[in-house]
């Protein structure tokens, strides 16, 4: 088993939250030792020129982050108009957030259904939501919340100038088994 292999795969799910060395440990099963060492040894493998990213150590956790030199480029990618767009799944995100702000990543997965790391990063590199401070829940998660940029995006004045949301109206379930839309015909029958 390549526990380097896991070892990056495991920085790149858990994105911009990072994971402590504690639960590097638990989910790899090794030792706070094997667990240092394994960092270090990526963390060399990275320091490459050909390489674009990094382990840094931010906030009492281990991420993945971009090289500082390389930073140019990627303000390049943020602002070019042809990858300026917003994707559906981004809309979506943002759409969450709008409506339920401050909120939580794992929230927005839970609502969405599916990761949205990646689009955070994108809507935070956009300006159209930024870190709201940290929620009160276990491992204190960072509040996400819209921008005056996202205000401006949308031509709106204030968060109250969002549409409505209209709730679902649920059937009564129970009266759908009795009632059919088709009609009987009712033959009498003479005997």
């Amino acid at each position: 088993m390549n526990k380097l292999g896991i070892l990056e795969g495991i920085l790149f799910v858990v994105g911009d939250e990072g994971i402590n060395l504690k639960s590097l440990c638990e989910i790899m099963n090794i030792n706070m030792v094997e667990a240092k060492e394994l960092l270090l040894k990526l963390k060399e493998s990275y320091e490459s020129d050909e390489r674009g990213i990094r382990i840094s150590y931010l906030g009492d956790a281990f991420k993945l982050t971009t090289k500082e030199c390389h930073k140019e480029y990627y303000q390049k990618l943020v602002e070019n108009p042809e990858t300026n767009t917003l994707s559906p799944s981004s809309l979506e995100v943002l759409a969450i957030i709008a409506y339920n702000q401050p909120i939580t990543r794992v929230e927005i997965d839970a609502m969405r259904g599916v990761s949205s790391n990646h689009i955070i990063r994108r809507l935070v590199a956009k300006g159209l939501i930024k870190e709201a401070g940290k929620s009160k829940m276990p491992g204190r998660p960072n509040l996400y919340r819209t921008t005056s940029e996202f205000l401006d995006c949308f031509g709106l004045a204030s968060l109250n100038e969002l549409p409505e949301i209209e709730e679902e109206k649920e059937e009564d379930e129970e009266s759908e088994l009795f009632t059919s839309i088709y009609k009987e015909e009712q033959n009498e029958v003479e005997l």
